[in-house]
């Protein structure tokens, strides 16, 4: 199975280095120079690392097939992906791949007393890596995108069997779906 572990940035200087988003725990372990990743699109590749740092907030590469900045920025938005036993995934139920989620659809979370049919909120397109969370992306049927934390709190269920995401967010995160919360200074 192909799992992202990277999507190449914008160039970085003249020497074709890249800003990369990165989508694995181990970058120094999945994107050591010498290493050869297959792309996606497939036609960007295969690209072999030549060099990789962090500059203490972002990762930055260099690829053998990309020696300066106008090579370097052709590969924009390339996906790096690693190829990766399924037996190898983890099974803990908190851990989801984007593979996972993208196509569920979002439903709003039904509160006691309320019964129905969940409201359709939209379909994931993406999972947004995050500092302190990482953030679910819903294309709501407006084609509007939302990004939502990625925390129990505001996605308590994914039903993989079902292809739902069930969604509890706060007033104004969802367009048209309750207010936003007022702060101390603007109920004053």
């Amino acid at each position: 199975m192909l799992l992202t572990v990277a999507i190449i940035g914008p160039a970085h200087a003249l020497k074709g280095e890249v800003r990369l988003e990165i989508r694995t725990d181990d970058p120094e372990g999945r994107l050591a120079p010498g290493t050869t990743l297959p792309t996606d699109p497939q036609d960007a590749g295969p690209l072999t690392v030549s060099r990789l740092r962090f500059d203490g907030q972002r990762w930055f590469a260099a690829f053998d097939q990309a020696r300066d900045r106008t090579a370097a920025e052709a590969l924009r938005g390339v996906r790096l992906l690693v190829d990766t036993d399924e037996d190898e995934v983890d099974e803990d139920e908190e851990s989801w791949y984007a593979y996972e989620l993208v196509g569920l659809t979002a439903r709003l979370a039904l509160h006691p007393g309320h019964e129905g049919t969940p409201q359709v909120l939209g379909e994931v397109v993406d999972l947004e890596p995050g500092i302190a969370q990482d953030r679910l992306v819903v294309r709501t049927p407006q084609g509007e995108r939302v990004a939502v934390p990625f925390v129990e709190e505001l996605v308590p269920e994914i039903d993989l069997e079902a292809g739902t995401v069930t969604i509890d967010p706060p007033g104004g995160l969802f367009p048209g779906l309750g207010q936003a919360e007022q702060t101390e200074e603007t109920a004053q």
